[in-house]
């Protein structure tokens, strides 16, 4: 029998650190393995975490030019060496010694992953220190280095997969993504995000489908600034299962930045945990009823280091897991004691922030009407008038 997980997790990923003052603070990743860790989803025996060593640089040039990762290289040996060209030692990707070695685990811990799915060795994969979606071919970018989820992607497109899903729910467009695989019909990228008129790294627009050869293959959902639980989870919805469908992906790889939370620092949409924990479950659902239960699920962004982050991918291993944690179970005494002795803070007592009524969420299904006066229904129209005819789905009723 498969694995029911493979988590990715050693302190030593806390090593991705670009400085106490940058908003990517490694700590997030700490607390949300010591929360995982409380809820005893470590120490279950149908989950394996995994401690993956620094690869070859031969699998970060399966996406990564070679000129690149000897710059970051450089840069990893010497810091005042960066190369700004490369979006290296700037300010959103500071250098730092040892980074080529912190970076190129990551994106090894997402292959180790996706090959353990791929292989039938375990039903679900979780690299929640990964997600780092805005690395380009040749450029760091947006707190990215290597883009560990497209090398994942590649390893299972090299190894025999046909038709790879990848679904971002990041409040930023999934950009490195999205042009690593843009002409390549094998790969769906879906990316719901804020705006790119309001929000780094200012694309990802519902005209954006593709190449030539991969028309329909590029999805994107541009949400206003505002955007709360029910609104994003019918944005959800009327995208992404339809599309799930029609595609018949082999592989579901889901990228889960929760800073689309109202407490995130860097961004604008409103989602409580609820509404994040109800798009993982049905990530979860979708795996199953068109992957055969593969599924490759990553972390991504989050700057909120103790209410949101750890609760949101918590819940995301617990799913995966299949030991799913009730939105209003209470946060373990002794994770909370560790907030107030080490970072003088006051926990969060729930799992959940007090939304979901009888712990579900609800939302109006696209279903029901489309009403052109709502600016989020007209963002859902224009990705469905996009792609959707592409795919032979209806605009309306799909």
């Amino acid at each position: 029998m498969p694995t029911q997980a493979r988590v990715i997790w050693d302190q030593s990923f806390t090593a991705y650190d670009f400085g106490a003052s940058h908003p990517m603070n490694p700590l997030r990743l700490d607390l949300t393995a010591r929360l995982c860790d409380a809820f005893g989803l470590f120490s279950r025996p149908d989950v394996e975490v995994v401690n993956p060593p620094v690869p070859d640089d031969d699998l970060l040039l399966t996406v990564h030019d070679a000129d690149y990762v000897a710059a970051v290289r450089q840069a990893s040996a010497d810091p005042r060496s960066a190369d700004f060209s490369r979006g290296l030692g700037t300010e959103d990707d500071p250098a730092f010694t040892g980074m080529h070695e912190s970076s190129a685990r990551v994106a090894a811990g997402s292959v180790d992953v996706a090959r353990a799915v791929w292989r039938g060795e375990a039903e679900h994969g979780v690299n929640f220190c990964g997600g780092l979606h805005h690395a380009m071919r040749d450029h760091a970018a947006g707190f990215c280095i290597y883009n560990d989820a497209a090398i994942a992607i590649q390893w299972l497109l090299d190894h025999g997969a046909e038709r790879v899903a990848y679904v971002d729910v990041d409040v930023h467009h999934g950009d490195g993504v999205e042009r690593i695989f843009w002409d390549d019909p094998r790969v769906m990228t879906v990316s719901l995000h804020e705006s790119g008129r309001m929000l780094f790294p200012g694309t990802g627009f519902p005209g954006d489908i593709g190449g030539p050869d991969a028309e329909g293959s590029a999805v994107n959902v541009a949400l206003p600034p505002g955007t709360g639980d029910a609104a994003w989870l019918r944005a959800f919805h009327a995208v992404v299962p339809p599309l799930l469908r029609a595609f018949r992906p082999q592989v579901l790889v889901s990228q889960h930045g929760c800073d689309s939370h109202f407490l995130d620092p860097l961004a604008h949409l409103a989602l409580s945990i609820d509404a994040q924990r109800t798009s993982y479950d049905s990530l979860h659902r979708l795996a199953h009823s068109e992957c055969d239960g593969r599924w490759v699920a990553l972390g991504g962004g989050g700057y909120e280091l103790v209410d949101v982050v750890p609760r949101a991918w918590t819940h995301l291993t617990a799913i995966a897991a299949h030991q799913p944690i009730p939105l209003d179970a209470d946060v373990p005494d002794d994770w909370r004691e560790h907030i107030r002795m080490e970072y003088a803070r006051v926990a969060p007592q729930r799992m959940g922030d007090g939304v979901a009524e009888g712990g579900v969420m609800w939302w109006r299904s696209w279903e029901v009407g489309y009403d052109p006066e709502d600016p989020v229904d007209q963002a859902v129209m224009a990705t469905r008038k996009a792609v959707f005819p592409l795919h032979g789905l209806d605009v309306w009723f799909d």
